[in-house]
Formats: C-alpha cells, sequence, structure tokens
C-alpha cells in the first residue's frame, strides 16, 4: 500500500495534500491553495511517532499573518485594485441607472450607452468626471472586501462539508452572512459615492458637494443620519447576488480546475486564465438574476428632495414598472455587465494571487 493510499484509509478520505482535481474531491479541497503538511508528516502524527508539527504563522515586515489577516488584506487589496480600474465605468452606470426618474421619456436620454455616456461625461465635465466618487470609491471598497472576505472565509471553513450538495448551500450561506455585515457597515459610504457620481456643473440643479468629507456633512446635517442608510433595504435584498455569485464561483473553481498540481514544486498553482473564465461567468449568471436590486438601490440614494413615491421600495417598483417597463429594472446593465466582468475578474484574481502569496511567504 502507498504512503497515499495508507493516508486517505487510516486518516480522513476527503482531505489530500494536492488539490490536483484527479481524486475524489470536494470543492473545498480543490479551491484551498496548498497549505505546506506533508503526507509524510501527517502519517507520523497518526502513528504517535512524532507530533504534528502547528503550521508556522507566516510574517509580513514583523506583522504576524495568521488566516483571518490574510483573507483580510487580500480582499482589501483586491477591492482597491477593482475599485480604481473600474470607476469610470462605475460613474457611467451610475448616471444610466439613475436617469430613468429624472427623464420622463425614452426619446431625450441625455446618457445612451456606455461609450456615449462616458464621452457625454468628458464633453462636460472633462475626464475627471470619469472619476467622481474615486475616494469613496476607495474608502469604501477597501473596508468591505476587506470585511466580506474576512467573514467570507470564517463562514466557509466554520460549515466546510464533505457533501457537494451541501457545499453549494453552505456557500450561499457564508456569501449572505458576509454580504450583510460588510454592508451594513459599508452603506454610507456607497450613498456619498452614488451622489458624487450623479453630479453634474451643468444645468440650473446641481448639487454642490466640494468632496466625500463635504458630502457626508451636508447629507447629516440637511436630511440626517437616516440618509446615509437609504437604499440599505435593496442593498440587503441583492445578497441574492452574491448567494449566486460566490457558490457558482467556488464550483467553476473545481469544474475549470483552477488550481493545479505543479509536480516540480509540489504545490498548488493558479491557471489564469480559468479562474478568470470562472469569475467572468459566475458574475454573468448573477447579474443577470438580481439587477434590478441595483436601480432601485441607486434610485432610493438620490437626493430627498424628490417625490415621495421615489423615496419608498414599494412605491418606486410600481413607478418604474409604470413608466419604463420591465427593461426600466435593466437600465445599464450594459454597462454594468462590461464593468461588473472586468471587476470581478479583477477582485477574485487579486485575491486568490495574494493570497497565495502571503500564504508562500
Amino acid at each position: 500500500m502507498g504512503q497515499d493510499e495508507f493516508y486517505r484509509e487510516k486518516s480522513h478520505p476527503e482531505e489530500i495534500c494536492f488539490p490536483d482535481s484527479a481524486s475524489p474531491l470536494t470543492s473545498t479541497d480543490v479551491i484551498e491553495p496548498f497549505r505546506g503538511d506533508t503526507i509524510d508528516n501527517k502519517m507520523e502524527a497518526y502513528k504517535g511517532l512524532v507530533q504534528e508539527v502547528p503550521r508556522v504563522r507566516n510574517t509580513l515586515f514583523g506583522f504576524t499573518l495568521n488566516d483571518n489577516r490574510i483573507n483580510a488584506i487580500s480582499g482589501a487589496l483586491a477591492g482597491l485594485l477593482s475599485g480604481i480600474v473600474v470607476c469610470p465605468l462605475d460613474v457611467a452606470k451610475t448616471r444610466l441607472q439613475a436617469q430613468g426618474l429624472q427623464t420622463r421619456t425614452t426619446e431625450n436620454l441625455y446618457y445612451r450607452g456606455s461609450i456615449g455616456t462616458m464621452t457625454t461625461i468628458v464633453r462636460d465635465e472633462g475626464v475627471r468626471g470619469l472619476y467622481k466618487g474615486l475616494v469613496p470609491i476607495i474608502m469604501g471598497y477597501f473596508p468591505t472586501w476587506m470585511i466580506y472576505f474576512s467573514v467570507y472565509e470564517f463562514c466557509k471553513d466554520n460549515l466546510r462539508t464533505n457533501s457537494s450538495n451541501w457545499s453549494f448551500v453552505s456557500h450561499s450561506f457564508s456569501a449572505i452572512t458576509a454580504g450583510a455585515v460588510s454592508t451594513v457597515v459599508t452603506n454610507p459610504i456607497w450613498v456619498v459615492k452614488t451622489r458624487l457620481m450623479l453630479q453634474t456643473h451643468i444645468g440650473s440643479n446641481t448639487t454642490h458637494y466640494q468632496g466625500t468629507y463635504d458630502a457626508f456633512k451636508k447629507i447629516i446635517n440637511q436630511e440626517g443620519v437616516k440618509a446615509l442608510y437609504a437604499g440599505l433595504v435593496p442593498s440587503l435584498l441583492g445578497l441574492l447576488h452574491v448567494a449566486i455569485h460566490f457558490p457558482v464561483y467556488e464550483r467553476l473553481k473545481v469544474s475549470f480546475k483552477c488550481y493545479q498540481r505543479d509536480e516540480s514544486s509540489n504545490e498548488s498553482k493558479i491557471n489564469l486564465k480559468r479562474l478568470i473564465l470562472a469569475s467572468s461567468v459566475s458574475k454573468m449568471v448573477a447579474s443577470v438574476l438580481s439587477y434590478p436590486h441595483e436601480i432601485l438601490r441607486t434610485r432610493l440614494q438620490l437626493k430627498s428632495d424628490l417625490p415621495s413615491h421615489q423615496r419608498r421600495l414599494i412605491p418606486l417598483i410600481k413607478i418604474t414598472y409604470i413608466q419604463e417597463g420591465i427593461f426600466g429594472f435593466y437600465s445599464g446593465f450594459g454597462t454594468n455587465l462590461f464593468r461588473t466582468l472586468p471587476a470581478s475578474a479583477i477582485t477574485l484574481v487579486s485575491f486568490e494571487y495574494v493570497r497565495n502569496f502571503l500564504n508562500k511567504i
């Protein structure tokens, strides 16, 4: 009997050291990077001849890194990079989402399509107009993904299961929990981001925020703290998105064999093309099913001098459907997809690579 067979028979048959997708595995086995414990060490520990050596904690510039901190750092850096890269598309998407309530007919829309919207913004406001809301994006994405990935990985590890059917449910629950925590904590930042992105310097009804701090201050003074949590309900309803996105992503990472064993170094390595494909397909599926909540969230986050029926969820759904039909709930969807696919790929790929790097230090 070889070492692999001995270990699988005598210890935990569902665990392997190398996620090479060649053995009967669960999705959680495959997606986790190689931790560095050898089969020989585990065999000796099992036999009682030696004690299994605890995993040495990583250090970075003298700072101790455990798994939770690695996930937090990886998520924060990944979200920050993604937010900066796709900021112009985020501005264009936000303008397209909001104009439905501001324009009564579809014949005289000011913004049309992704490229058309960005061209109009540059013409009216210069290139800087494409980066309105960048500061709250940096302020928002950094803690959002730091909190999200920390809670998600924590829940996923504590709900680890050997059943492929139950693993999808556990991943969904982990994603919903992580999304709820990060959404509640960072919602005020996204309200400010939305206001700044919708702010123009043309026309007679321009808004008047001088920057991120000024926006926070004026919203609180003029509308109260409650205004910073506008759109929270549809944001929480939007947890359906992550409940679909991340479990599908986890499943596709297994199906596409995104982690593969390197025979020369006995380490798991990431297949970049397959990982990008897994992140993009999972994001597309989740976006198609959950996009309407983004329309509702954006419109609820508009300034509170709008009619009252536009500031409550159910009346807003009705008026959107009456004025714009079912397609009104998919305003800016093409721009959103054009933005979210690269954003998702950048975020998830960056997270995997940074986490792998920190684990290998």
